[in-house]
């Protein structure tokens, strides 16, 4: 496929977005009905179509509409490239630039600029702080493919240098001590047979800072109470040998859990309700709560703009229950930790100060935060003692 071609395909992928349509669902329709394209048109247009999600205010303004023709128009742009080299309308290009077109504009307004939603921008600035503005900006660009080493197979350096002889670039990440961020090549991972023989998993770099600061030893029984995929539950095995629990309250999340635990050579054992209910308590609790994903928008741009102000609410609301569920799920003396991939106070520290209130019994060891400006997502971590 030509550039232009691509940008055609995602303006018709964008379209479909705009009308509703789950990104990843008119993403995959595009690529099967067009047989056509090859893996680099797929990845190219995939590219086109988050990277005008993530800023989908200020391509809509320069663009002249919030139309996919008018962020791919906003998006050529402000990338400072004239968009009628591509819009000629010969051959698969998009068709030429017209009066209806616009000749775009700056954003107005502030949060516009940074992409934000207007509703939650005060918001956003309050738990930020001076950080508001990089991390807002760091928000729209994308974000790094980070792999974390299974120490149980293999050390950091002969991963690298493996993946080197793969053409695969990669860097240890400073926030993990087994991260690395991966840079050309980093497509080809899913077929490496590092990948597939478990010695390494696909994780954000704070997620894995995340674990890290648990305080992990061998022979705690310890409860992922939102596992939904496992990524934590499986880095939490690699770094003692522990007595793992899993359990989502959507168990079909839980559903390739078995299969990338058995790649990476750790048992869990997974739970419902039921079997849940006869587990007794742990000594290690881990709520990786449902949560707004403010911190990981740059993966998940359209989250950003289907947050509602209700939502927020429910979410709230939810965080407080499964922390209240995850307190009595704490054997006295053992250690309940709150995390999310949120940016916002509201989901984090005042969910912990609200717990702490109505359970006196917990002690807060720390907290932490991680943003986007320190090269992973944003997330949040809180570890209390149930004394």
């Amino acid at each position: 496929m030509t550039p232009a071609a691509r940008v055609a395909a995602a303006i018709e992928v964008l379209d479909e977005i705009l009308a509703g349509a789950p990104a990843e669902k008119a993403l995959t329709g595009w690529a099967r009905r067009s047989r056509f394209a090859g893996s680099g048109d797929r990845a190219a247009i995939r590219d086109h179509v988050f990277d005008a999600i993530r800023c989908r205010r200020s391509f809509a303004a320069l663009g002249g509409a919030e139309t996919g023709r008018g962020l791919m128009i906003g998006a050529m742009r402000a990338a400072d490239t004239d968009p009628a080299a591509l819009f000629t309308g010969e051959g698969h290009a998009p068709a030429p630039l017209s009066a209806a077109d616009g000749q775009g504009a700056p954003p107005e307004g502030r949060f516009a600029a940074l992409d934000c939603p207007d509703w939650l921008g005060p918001e956003l600035e309050a738990s930020l702080a001076p950080d508001f503005e990089p991390v807002m900006q760091a928000l729209r660009l994308r974000a790094p493919v980070t792999l974390r080493v299974n120490a149980r197979k293999a050390d950091v350096e002969e991963v690298r240098r493996a993946l080197t002889d793969e053409g695969i670039e990669a860097k240890p990440h400073p926030l993990a001590s087994m991260a690395l961020t991966l840079g050309a090549g980093a497509r080809r991972i899913g077929n490496s047979p590092l990948y597939h023989e478990g010695l390494v998993e696909i994780q954000d770099a704070a997620s894995q800072a995340v674990v890290e600061a648990l305080p992990l030893r061998d022979g705690q029984r310890v409860l992922d109470l939102c596992a939904g995929g496992g990524g934590k539950t499986l880095a939490m095995a690699a770094r003692a040998e522990l007595d793992l629990h899993a359990f989502d309250i959507a168990p079909r999340r839980m559903k390739d859990l078995p299969a990338r635990a058995d790649r990476a050579s750790v048992r869990v054992t997974l739970h419902d309700h039921d079997s849940l209910d006869r587990a007794g308590t742990f000594d290690l609790v881990l709520v990786d709560a449902p949560c707004s994903g403010s911190g990981s928008w740059r993966r998940t741009p359209q989250a950003k703009w289907d947050l509602t102000p209700e939502r927020l609410d429910e979410l709230t609301a939810m965080q407080d229950t499964v922390l209240s569920e995850a307190t009595a799920r704490t054997a006295q003396g053992g250690v309940l930790a709150y995390a999310t991939c949120s940016l916002l106070s509201r989901e984090n520290d005042a969910r912990v100060a609200a717990l702490r209130a109505s359970e006196p019994g917990l002690d807060l060891q720390f907290e932490r935060r991680w943003t986007p400006r320190d090269g992973g997502d944003g997330f949040y971590l809180a570890v209390m003692d149930r004394n």
